[in-house]
């Protein structure tokens, strides 16, 4: 696990608070156990270590942001955990269960829209809800409007992808993930392409979101004061072969917002951590 903060204090938050993201005393909903990952594709001139023993959990219920240096293999952790392909040692668990596979408790959200832009927003969301593998369990496609109101889009249902702005379409990606009622929602920077306007609004929607589905998020972004604002917890990883760094309990009341003071102060204090300038 993530080695201990000093003393330091973050406006505030000594580091008692800070390491409170560590303290675990019931059975994590996710559990990435020593995952170590390797590519040894032929085009590579050398095998690719990408990942040396992560250790985390994740409780249910819990957003937690994952930062980290460029190509640190942030994206290739949610991979793992949707099961696109397993680590090289190690083991990534849900519910006690090794992961294998994709399975219709876990669903991704990506940076850039993959909507089908043949079928309306409603479509888009049902979409899942058709097929054969998930048919039974959620039967037919009612909770549509309930979906698009919860993501901001009543009324929208019979516009087309392009008739939407990024942050719409975003929206649209939202739901159509909520759709399957997944128990975990892997986001890869999915906030990344929009504007600087639309990304705050979409930041204030998405903790609403969370708030009012409790699903358990894990969501990788490059912006420090963005994980902050929403996460439980900010993972900090370490450069490739890249490991856990630190994992930061954020015990600040929401809504949160940048330039709130302990918001700032603790982004500075990631940026340290990342050597970056803030």
């Amino acid at each position: 696990m993530a080695g201990s903060i000093e003393s330091k204090a973050v406006d505030g938050l000594t580091s008692k608070h800070i390491e409170a993201g560590l303290a675990r005393t019931e059975s994590p909903l996710i559990r990435f156990d020593d995952v170590s990952l390797t590519f040894e594709a032929k085009k590579l001139r050398a095998p690719l270590a990408v990942l040396a023993d992560v250790s985390l959990d994740v409780r249910e219920g819990e957003f937690v942001c994952i930062i980290g240096p460029s190509g640190c293999g942030k994206s290739t952790l949610l991979s793992l955990l949707a099961g696109f392909f397993r680590p090289t040692e190690g083991r990534v668990v849900v519910r006690g269960t090794s992961v294998r596979e994709p399975g219709s408790d876990r669903a991704m959200v990506f940076q850039s829209s993959a909507l089908f832009p043949w079928l309306t927003v409603s479509n888009n969301v049902s979409y899942g809800l058709k097929l054969k593998a998930n048919r039974a369990q959620l039967g037919p496609a009612d909770k549509v409007p309930e979906l698009l109101k919860l993501v901001g889009l009543e009324g929208f249902g019979d516009h087309y992808p392009f008739e939407l702005s990024g942050g719409m379409r975003q929206r649209v990606e939202i739901a159509r993930a909520l759709a399957v009622n997944p128990d975990i929602l892997l986001m890869d920077e999915p906030l990344g392409a929009l504007d600087a306007l639309t990304r705050l609004t979409m930041q204030a929607e998405l903790a609403r979101i969370w708030q009012e589905t409790r699903k358990t998020i894990l969501f990788v972004t490059h912006d420090i004061e963005e994980a902050v604002i929403l996460a439980d917890r900010v993972v900090v990883m370490s450069s490739r072969p890249a490991h856990v760094s630190e994992d930061i309990a954020v015990p600040l009341p929401r809504p949160r917002h940048r330039g709130d003071p302990q918001v700032t102060e603790l982004a500075h204090y990631i940026a340290e951590l990342l050597h970056v300038s803030f």
